[in-house]
């Protein structure tokens, strides 16, 4: 099942010109980010063309220190380390990948069967695997649809229940589930919507192995309040995911006011990744010379 459909870049640039704006690319990274932002792979095709190797080049010219790819578990054991050796000459850090299968239609955890709980915790065990392979410290989790023949307080009992077991999985290798509530318009029915009943569940869940991925585009829609509710579950979030609204396109092209948003994350003194998972406002290589500038312009505070 895919998890989310970006939009896609149109057809490749010519050689010469690609050469010759990644060039450009480079001269225009001026300093370093004061955060830690981090490109995933086809957001750069047109600028570094020849594979994700390429972009992974790319992507530490601009200076960027980190990359997210939702699917990396999907990649073949040789692509992985690959991916690890590269990101490792550059000194990048692995953000997160999706840990398991995500049931958009079905209460896997929420319902409390054992089957759906049991395919939970091998996934869980499997991505063990992969984390170590890519150094990764973080892998993302959407506990599925609700049960909506069982009240709230049974569907939260159960899904405690699947994320203790597996954080006895995850906390001997030192690694970090992130619970990632989705907003409601555009996954409606997911059991898991605010970063409220984020920070219920990990409390309840107790364990440095369960913490919150807060998704600053899915939490503008379900909720706002960005950065009162960002401080009010604080203690809990490990992980931040980007995008702006509406069309979760990169920051300045929507309505949230991201470089206070930065601002107020950096503040706070968060230092590990935010993963840019959202796509280019415009196409080809011209649209991914603007998001680099978007976070130029975002991170300039």
């Amino acid at each position: 099942m895919k998890r989310r459909h970006f939009l896609s870049s149109s057809a490749l640039a010519s050689t010469g010109m690609a050469f010759g704006l990644n060039r450009l690319f480079t001269r225009s990274a001026l300093r370093s980010f004061q955060l830690n932002y981090a490109p995933h792979f086809g957001m750069f095709r047109d600028s570094a063309p020849g594979g994700f190797l390429n972009e992974l080049d790319f992507m530490a010219e601009q200076g960027f220190k980190s990359l997210e790819d939702n699917d990396m578990k999907k990649r073949s054991l040789e692509d992985q380390q690959a991916i690890a050796n590269r990101m490792e000459k550059h000194g990048m850090t692995m953000g997160v990948f999706v840990a398991h299968t995500i049931y958009w239609n079905e209460p896997n955890l929420a319902s409390g069967k054992k089957e759906w709980r049991d395919e939970f915790l091998k996934e869980i065990e499997e991505s063990v695997e992969v984390a170590k392979r890519v150094n990764a410290k973080w892998m993302t989790v959407v506990p599925g649809h609700l049960d909506l023949r069982k009240d709230m307080g049974y569907q939260t009992a159960n899904v405690v229940a699947s994320l203790k077991q597996a954080c006895a999985i995850l906390e001997p290798h030192g690694l970090t589930m992130v619970l990632e509530p989705l907003n409601p318009r555009d996954h409606p029915g997911l059991f898991l919507t605010k970063a409220s009943q984020a920070y219920e569940i990990c409390k309840a869940v107790d364990s440095p192995s369960c913490k919150i991925l807060y998704d600053i585009y899915h939490q503008q829609i379900t909720e706002g309040n960005l950065i009162p509710n960002i401080e009010a579950s604080w203690d809990e979030i490990a992980y931040f995911q980007i995008g702006d609204n509406p069309g979760r396109k990169e920051p300045t092209t929507g309505e949230i006011n991201y470089r206070n948003v930065f601002k107020y994350i950096h503040n706070k003194g968060y230092r590990d990744v935010l993963g840019m998972e959202h796509g280019n406002s415009i196409r080809g290589a011209e649209g991914e010379h603007a998001v680099i500038k978007a976070y130029q312009v975002s991170d300039n505070f």
